[in-house]
């Protein structure tokens, strides 16, 4: 009669679904037998690229529709530029004036504070972050600065400086049309939400595990240090 195989004496426990790196095989085949299958619901991580999809085109439309608000408030607070009419041309109140760029600081800060606030409100809404959530945040911010550049044009004086002096007469000061003459100011919006997203992800975000305490060699794998050599 022969003695049933055993394994060694200093062989670790099974646990955490894990095949044992210093288990016997099988006495009939002299293969090791199969590693017990995961854990249901560890398959895969995430909610897979259709969601992230899904979700991106969710951040696009929502933070672009809050074009429409910056907008109202551009127009609201940005500076006037006055002008006056002497019946044969139109010219400017105060030659030495500086609204035009009053206006364009205007937007400009109006922007930096909304890409803050989107970026922060992105990060709750998803912690865990990807690329297609951060393109969709970017591109749902410029659509936005955008969007709030034409709409509060739109609401402000009319356009048709010539007719609107007709109708306010000669010698009355009138209101300029609204205009952004620094383009740049529409990545305002955009860079402030990549700064403060990105950044909130990097301080506050998931973290991945460490691949070395994932093995079964990791002393985290069974409370026990991994094997060394003599």
């Amino acid at each position: 009669m022969t003695a049933p195989l055993t394994p060694p004496p200093h062989q670790p426990p099974h646990n955490n679904g894990h095949s044992d790196p210093w288990q016997a095989p099988d006495p009939m085949t002299g293969h090791l037998p199969p590693a017990p299958a995961a854990p249901h619901g560890h398959e895969e991580d995430g909610p897979g690229l259709r969601a992230e999809l899904r979700e991106a085109a969710v951040v696009t439309i929502g933070v672009a529709v809050l074009g429409l608000a910056l907008g109202a408030l551009w127009m609201w607070l940005a500076p006037r530029v006055p002008l006056v009419s002497d019946a044969s041309a139109v010219y400017l109140k105060d030659t030495e004036g500086e609204q035009a760029i009053g206006i364009d600081g205007t937007f400009a800060l109006l922007g930096l504070a909304f890409g803050a606030v989107t970026g922060a409100a992105v990060f709750l809404w998803r912690r865990r972050g990807g690329v297609p959530l951060v393109v969709g945040l970017a591109l749902g911010s410029l659509l936005g600065g955008v969007l709030a550049w034409r709409f509060g044009i739109w609401l402000g004086p009319t356009q048709n400086v010539a007719e609107h002096a007709k109708e306010v007469g000669k010698g009355v000061v009138f209101d300029a049309p609204l205009e952004l003459n620094a383009k740049g100011a529409l990545l305002a919006w955009p860079l402030a939400a990549l700064v403060v997203h990105l950044g909130l992800t990097g301080l506050f975000g998931p973290r991945d595990p460490d691949p070395y305490f994932a093995t079964p060699y990791g002393p985290g794998h069974d409370g026990k240090a991994a094997p060394t050599a003599p």
